[in-house]
């Protein structure tokens, strides 16, 4: 059926397959202009590539010697991170102290009794305080779990309750600060107050609270003491050495086991030249000797003669230093010495439980007793108080923590802050204490060096992939492909298609040599000239022992890391280590010499806006534009060619059928003539 022709649907001729065979050869031009047109695509592709690569290594090179970089990281390395830990900032010198954490900050958490699950809270106003923040809300009456979510929604950050099963089918309602320091303590008021009584939550008690106030009324020299031994400034009490002041609290106070005292010390040491010595008496006062007068003739009388007997100094008072300063006054007229303070220029706090001091006597007066020859001390906020009273005249029954402060000390002195985090002892430091340690532990702030190493080892791998991009794209050898190891097999069918692809452009055979005399130049320090090789990073950094044989891979400028010997470098050389990447050479803090710094100069010709790479893509696209104008003018020499043949063999085909109808008409014709001659 295929040979079947049929006017005006198929050619007799089949004509399309040989306009389709002539125009196969006609588009050869067309078709090679088209694939170097894609040739020249890849090729930009491949700059795009190296362009990228080169940002790359830029980037990581500027990392080493910018102000960012990981020289200036600090972190904080903990003898016990359950005792104490810190966080650094960039900010932070190198530095080690020591610390002790005797209490953390905590808040009050106070939990009621077992309650029946279905156990209603009435309506009322409750009333609550955080420190000096107020919290209050109108309850319309409720179940515990109601209750909760009323006090939780208006908490504001400062305040929350919760519900625990402490014993099964009961419910026990925890309220706690979230707020911790020894002055934001939990309070309760109006209907909050009888909530709290009512659940079991607190109990009355006896609120005794006294603060001693330092002022002249309450002040005064203790037995044969020398008043001006004795100052008050800004309600610090200040007795110099030798002096004695006798401190009246106004009240007499009752020892008992709820209350504890509180005070603040310090000291200040006076060097040995100021001890005054005595010196010798002047004797007595004689008077003038006189004189007499005759006719402008004077005669002075001789003066008058004491003999003074032989002086001898007394002996230099022998040094004391009495740190048991501190006196407790009791009614029964018996004293007790509290225990003694330390040596320390800044206030230090000290709290002591008032009945293992006063047993269960009455305390009427405090003295502070200087018998030091080189020391004055000075006392301030002296305080007895319930720890656990929350105000009002009530405290916890069972509380789960009370509000305290944190006490540390860093080497020797007692640090308080209300919270946990403190930040504002050391500059660039954030101290977390965690965990109470009579065990002193150390912090010490340490260079950041598993950053440092990070840096240098993706400074190393950028620098490595851009020099096989290099290698591969210059050089037509397999082996190349076949050394780098680390690519996927279609990374490695992708690189085979781009094996010397630029061999004959000799700017990138350029860019590696300028690559590989950066690596490999040493580059001044402060202290003297550097070479990457010296800390573990080279061209063939080879083990001790290891084979020095021929290999062709480490010719082709690829870097090698040992990290044994970077390690050692990072703990011994970090300031030289930071100058061979980056080194302010001349003093006008800005670097001008190292090797990323080297790295950064060398690359930025090639990636900046109008540079090399932005050139070479730029050339490739005016010759991709040309080819391509050139190939529309193909395409329309190509259609008007196709459409020229079309006509041609259809003209052709046209002429054969009306010969093939001329020859029909003919022989029809001639049959008839035939048929007519033999008719007759």
């Amino acid at each position: 059926m295929s040979d079947i022709y049929v006017p005006g649907v198929k050619s007799r001729f089949n004509t399309d397959k040989l306009i389709e065979d002539l125009m196969k050869v006609e588009r050869i031009p067309r078709d090679r202009v088209e694939k170097h047109v894609e040739t020249l695509e890849t090729e930009k592709t491949y700059w795009q590539e190296m362009g990228r690569r080169m940002t790359t290594l830029r980037e990581s090179a500027r990392l080493l010697f910018s102000f960012q970089n990981p020289f200036n990281e600090r972190i904080v390395v903990s003898q016990d991170d359950s005792v104490i830990s810190a966080n650094a900032t960039r900010e932070a010198t190198e530095q080690e102290h020591q610390f002790t954490v005797k209490q953390v900050a905590t808040a009050d958490r106070f939990i009621s009794a077992p309650l029946e699950e279905n156990y209603q809270i009435p309506n009322g106003t409750y009333h609550f305080s955080v420190g000096e923040d107020q919290i209050s809300f109108a309850f319309r009456g409720g179940s515990l779990r109601e209750f909760t979510e009323a006090l939780n929604r208006r908490g504001r950050e400062k305040i929350q309750a919760s519900l625990i099963a402490v014993e099964p089918g009961t419910r026990s309602l925890l309220i706690e600060s979230l707020v911790t320091g020894e002055k934001n303590y939990l309070g309760f008021y109006e209907d909050a107050e009888a909530l709290a009584l009512n659940v079991g939550m607190a109990e009355r008690v006896n609120d005794t609270h006294v603060d001693f106030t330092l002022n002249d009324a309450t002040i005064q020299p203790g037995r044969n003491s020398d008043p001006k031994l004795i100052s008050l400034e800004r309600n610090i009490l200040n007795v110099k050495a030798g002096g004695r002041a006798l401190i009246s609290p106004g009240v007499a106070i009752r020892s008992s086991p709820d209350l504890v005292v509180s005070f603040e010390t310090s000291t200040t040491l006076r060097k040995n030249d100021t001890v005054i010595i005595p010196q010798p008496p002047t004797g007595p006062e004689l008077p003038p000797a006189g004189s007499a007068s005759y006719n402008g003739i004077t005669i002075e009388n001789d003066l008058s003669a004491f003999p003074m007997p032989p002086w001898t100094p007394p002996p230099i008072p022998p040094r004391v230093d009495d740190f048991g300063v501190l006196t407790f006054n009791y009614s029964d007229g018996t004293t007790t010495v509290l225990p003694p303070i330390s040596d320390s220029e800044d206030f230090k706090s000290y709290q002591y439980r008032l009945e293992d001091l006063a047993g269960d006597k009455t305390i009427v007066s405090m003295e502070l007793v200087n018998g030091n020859t080189h020391r004055d001390v000075s006392i301030k906020n002296i305080r007895i108080y319930d720890p656990q009273a929350t105000g009002g005249g009530f405290k916890a029954r069972t509380p789960v923590s009370v509000a305290a402060d944190a006490v540390i000390t860093m080497d020797g002195i007692e640090i308080k802050r209300p919270s946990n985090t403190i930040d504002d002892l050391i500059p660039g430091i954030t101290i977390v204490p965690r965990n109470p340690s009579d065990r002193p532990v150390n912090l010490s702030v340490q260079p950041n060096r598993e950053a440092i190493k990070d840096g240098i080892i993706s400074l190393v791998g950028n620098y490595n992939r851009l020099m096989a991009e290099v290698n591969i794209l210059t050089r037509n050898d397999e082996r190349i492909i076949q050394e780098l190891n680390y690519l996927t097999p279609e990374e490695q069918e992708d690189y085979r298609k781009r094996l010397g692809v630029f061999s004959a452009d000799s700017t990138l055979s350029q860019f590696k040599n300028t690559l590989q005399r950066a690596a490999t130049t040493p580059y001044p320090t402060s202290d003297a000239p550097l070479l990457l090789s010296q800390i573990g990073v080279g061209t063939d950094v080879r083990h001790s022992g290891a084979s020095s044989g021929y290999d062709a891979s480490r010719l082709r400028g690829y870097l090698e890391i040992d990290e044994k010997v970077l390690d050692t470098a990072l703990e011994t050389r970090i300031p030289q280590i930071r100058q061979l990447f980056g080194f302010d050479s001349d003093g006008d803090l800005l670097v001008d010499t190292g090797m990323a710094y080297t790295l950064d100069v060398i690359s930025r010709p090639y990636v900046e806006t109008g540079g090399i790479i932005s050139l070479k893509t730029g050339s490739l696209d005016s010759r991709v534009d040309q080819d391509q104008r050139r190939m529309e003018t193909l395409d329309r020499q190509l259609a008007n060619k196709e459409n020229a043949l079309r006509i041609q063999y259809g003209q052709m085909e046209g002429a054969f059928t009306r010969m093939e109808r001329m020859s029909t008409s003919l022989d029809q014709f001639s049959q008839r003539a035939n048929t007519n001659n033999g008719n007759r």
